[in-house]
């Protein structure tokens, strides 16, 4: 978590390594228990609700959750380099004395892991960036006290507990009420939907690609573009993607699901559709001046609907798509500062103490064969609580909450918040089930969850000043 400072240029290289062979081993180990909890706890959250509403499995979800974060994390990640941007303590307290920086390191790294592992086998989805701020909060606590402690970013971290399911909630609720308008509710939703689906498939390619293009990774050099070239790429491939729906993609839709002809002819169906419609505005204007209470009703989902499977196979592509793009900016954000304490420490242990490079490739594929190991072996924990166990999810609602979530946590990065991905597919969730469905959200679990959250940061940082103290009884002087 942390990015190293320049140290003192008199230390004896050989010497410094001898002394701490045995900590680079230990954190390494360390490193991959790390891994592995996140890909267990924090990887999974991605495709949660896509194997809520089954539209995928959840070997499937493995498989596609594995390539999109390891694409994200070695195409985008490896540039990496400002890990200073999320750290809670002014490291330059650390000058002198490069070995307890070290060891501090390895404190981080058990930290973090034994938190994740803890979050994971009780199914309490947690942030892996929140418990790395906490373990280095911790170690550091036992070495200097309250010295150098960033008080204004602990205020922060606080806040994005609210502020992250606040505003993907929002974000979420506002996109499925849309879609509810548009396509759920109306007397034709599956041919209302294959009529906007193209328009759908626009917004969310050219919204992404303009979020991943915009002050994007140097590494591809999208950080050189200026903000109307990403623009106009990012329209043309939201073009590109609405006219292969339209034309190849629709057609073929349109055979599969729609229902066959009945004697019912097309006008006489209109005619009926607008007598409906005008029944219902009669009624409406028979009863009541229009209260408050009416006009929410008429704004939130009717929750007593069954919707139509045939039109909700219309979103499985859709949340296909934007659970990989979760999933690849968060190896692209994430998975990079995860491992960065061991990064951290093979810098050290090589004697670059200014570590102007970024993350070597090698660590880099480590932390990712950890990641995906741990999503493997108990991913299902966490993918079941998210995606189940909290609220029922369709491919609908997983759209959007999907989209609500991604969108949240790119924005906040762009801007510097300190937001959880965790945090923001969890609110998103939690907004999406409480308007759509009577079953709303089992908010048991939410409870837990939502307390998992508060003692993550504490949580962590204990577990990792007790192992800087231990470390320091042990091995430094």
């Amino acid at each position: 978590m942390i990015d190293i400072i320049q140290l003192a240029s008199s230390i004896d290289l050989g010497d410094f390594q001898s002394q701490t062979l045995w900590a680079l081993i230990v954190g390494a180990i360390l490193a991959f228990v790390l891994g592995f909890g996140m890909g267990a706890n924090d990887v999974s959250n991605a495709f949660g609700t896509s194997v809520g509403s089954k539209a995928v499995t959840i070997i499937q979800a493995y498989i596609l959750a594995s390539i999109f974060e390891t694409l994200g994390a070695v195409l985008v990640g490896y540039s990496v380099t400002d890990t200073m941007r999320k750290s809670v303590v002014d490291i330059s307290i650390y000058n002198d004395t490069p070995k307890e920086l070290l060891y501090g390191q390895v404190a981080t790294l058990g930290g973090c892991a034994s938190w994740l592992i803890i979050a994971t086998v009780f199914s309490l989805p947690v942030s892996t960036t929140h418990a790395l701020v906490g373990a280095t909060l911790g170690f550091t606590l036992v070495c200097h006290g309250f010295e150098g402690v960033i008080w204004s970013k602990i205020i922060q971290i606080v806040i994005s507990w609210f502020l992250s399911p606040i505003l993907s909630g929002s974000i979420a609720s506002i996109l499925y009420i849309l879609t509810d308008h548009l396509i759920l509710r109306r007397n034709n939703p599956l041919d209302r939907g294959l009529l906007l689906l193209p328009v759908f498939y626009f917004f969310c390619l050219a919204i992404n690609c303009f979020m991943i293009l915009y002050d994007g990774s140097p590494l591809l050099h999208f950080n050189e573009l200026s903000w109307w070239v990403c623009v106009l790429i990012s329209v043309a491939i939201g073009l590109i993607a609405a006219l292969v729906i339209q034309f190849l993609v629709k057609p073929r839709l349109s055979a599969r699901l729609s229902p066959a002809p009945t004697v019912e002819s097309l006008p006489e169906k209109a005619a009926w559709e607008d007598l409906e419609m005008g029944g219902a505005q009669a009624e409406d204007q028979k009863d009541e001046k229009p209260t408050v209470w009416a006009l929410l009703k008429n704004i939130l989902p009717d929750r007593s609907r069954v919707e139509d499977e045939k039109v909700l196979q219309l979103f499985i592509t859709l949340q296909l798509f934007t659970a990989c793009y979760a999933g690849f900016a968060h190896g692209a954000n994430d998975v990079s500062n995860a491992i960065a304490p061991l990064t951290a420490l093979v810098a050290l242990y090589r004697g670059d103490f200014d570590q102007t490079d970024g993350t070597p490739i090698y660590v880099l594929l480590f932390g990712v064969l950890a990641i995906c190991v741990g999503l493997w072996c108990l991913g299902h924990k966490v993918i079941r609580t998210v995606g189940t166990h909290m609220s029922s999810v369709t491919p609908a609602s997983g759209f959007c909450i999907e989209f609500g979530a991604a969108m949240t946590g790119l924005i906040a990065s762009k801007i510097g918040l300190p937001i959880s991905t965790t945090h923001c597919l969890v609110g998103a969730v939690v907004a999406v089930g409480s308007i759509r469905s009577r079953e709303g959200v089992n908010w048991s679990i939410f409870r837990n969850v939502a307390m998992s959250w508060v003692v993550t940061l504490p949580g962590a940082g204990l577990i990792s000043a007790a192992l800087m103290a231990l470390l320091k009884w042990l091995a430094l002087p």
